[in-house]
């Protein structure tokens, strides 16, 4: 147990923004007024929190009810603000002592922190120096080992993307990339351009061929193109921001993937991953380049100008932000919302150090932060499903093997 009784939380968002996260404050704030504790927000992310001690007090913006009115569960971004700060490369060796102050003097007992494996690698080291704390996870990526808010709502708006996109590109016949967010993980690039029917899927677990990809391409789009009343086709590329590189010719980082070391490490020690979809739209338009079947292609679909347009145009598209602004889905509200009540019943329970994993059945399940963390990749068992209905993801299709399970009802639900 705690060894003081908990009269105030603090809440704290940190690393990227995304949908969700004015759940998770909802969920906290709301649960803590539940059991008659009071709720702060510590802006700025762990910014903020090494500097409360500078905060005047009283200044904190406590999370009542009037207050909770003013801030939406279903508007992304977070109210409490962000900052990406690893409180432990801090060069300060007063830097916890320091934290404990702030909180001290601001009446704070416990934290609620939401966000990725990088905030979450900095509950594990407040966790270490005596802090309590508690992890709401938060992360588009879904890279943690639990699901994580803002992961849905990231997928439902690269659907959207990609759908939309496919105007632009039939209208022109072209072929289009989008490269979207995931870090090392491609769960939001699958899960994204499955939805938004993607003809090729690039992911960090599989490293390209792009002999296949391209000839995957052609057949595709040629076809579309030529059997169109109107001769018109697109071609659609989703691929995952780190993409494989060769380390004998590019920058690449001790995972092997393409890096911009030019713009530098960041504070968790990351380099910046380096032009996915401008390499993927290289790769590709260097076989077109070579291929002696485009111009037949394109003199066949009446499209052959000579010295203007003798091949289809690649596209690159970057959603970047656009990915995590603007609203949460309605998954992301309900998990964010019971992730957040979590986090406070557990410190109730004298539980610190711990994520929420969600609430279910009146069942708070958790793990230790250090484990949520770990890297939760694409497994490659999920892949030839949707090799078999026609996607490429730069390999030679695998074999589809179902294995046929009968499951009870309480186990059949996913929603």
């Amino acid at each position: 147990m705690l060894e003081q009784k908990i009269n105030r939380i603090g809440i704290i968002t940190s690393g990227g923004d995304c949908g969700g996260l004015n759940a998770v404050i909802h969920g906290a704030a709301r649960m803590a007024e539940h059991y008659g504790i009071s709720s702060v927000v510590i802006p700025n992310g762990y910014a903020g929190l090494y500097n409360l001690v500078d905060f005047e007090e009283g200044s904190l913006t406590e999370m009542n009810s009037s207050r909770l009115r003013d801030v939406s569960v279903t508007l992304a971004g977070s109210e409490a603000g962000h900052s990406r700060v690893k409180i432990s490369k801090i060069d300060d060796p007063h830097k916890y002592e320091r934290i404990r102050e702030g909180l001290k003097k601001h009446g704070i007992d416990a934290l609620v922190v939401s966000g990725g494996d990088d905030t979450g690698s900095v509950v594990v080291d407040l966790t270490e120096n005596g802090i309590p704390v508690n992890h709401a996870p938060k992360t588009m990526d879904l890279d943690l080992m639990t699901y994580s808010v803002g992961g849905d709502s990231t997928i439902g708006r690269l659907q959207r993307f990609i759908s939309d996109l496919k105007t632009t590109g039939q209208s022109h016949n072209r072929i289009i990339v989008v490269e979207t967010f995931g870090r090392y993980v491609g769960q939001t690039a699958l899960k994204g351009g499955v939805a938004g029917g993607a003809d090729c899927i690039l992911i960090p677990e599989i490293a390209p061929d792009f002999d296949i990809v391209y000839e995957h391409l052609f057949n595709r789009f040629t076809s579309r193109v030529l059997e169109s009343d109107v001769k018109a086709g697109t071609y659609m590329i989703v691929t995952a921001e780190a993409l494989r590189g060769d380390p004998s010719k590019d920058d690449v980082n001790e995972k092997g993937f393409l890096i911009d070391p030019s713009k530098g490490r960041d504070a968790h020690g990351h380099y910046k991953l380096a032009g996915a979809g401008e390499r993927v739209a290289s790769e590709l338009s260097v076989r077109m380049n070579m291929d002696e079947r485009i111009p037949e292609f394109m003199k066949e679909a009446g499209l052959y100008i000579e010295g203007q347009y003798t091949k289809p145009e690649i596209r690159v598209i970057k959603p970047t932000h656009l990915l995590r602004c603007g609203d949460s889905s309605a998954y992301d509200v309900n998990f964010g919302l019971k992730a957040g009540a979590g986090a406070v019943i557990l410190l109730l329970e004298g539980i610190t150090g711990m994520t929420v994993a969600g609430i279910e059945n009146n069942e708070v399940k958790y793990l230790p932060t250090a484990e949520a963390i770990k890297q939760n990749t694409v497994s490659l068992d999920e892949v030839p499903i949707y090799e078999a209905m026609g996607i490429t993801f730069g390999r030679n299709p695998e074999e589809f093997r179902p294995k046929l399970v009968q499951v009870p009802p309480s186990e059949a639900r996913h929603y």
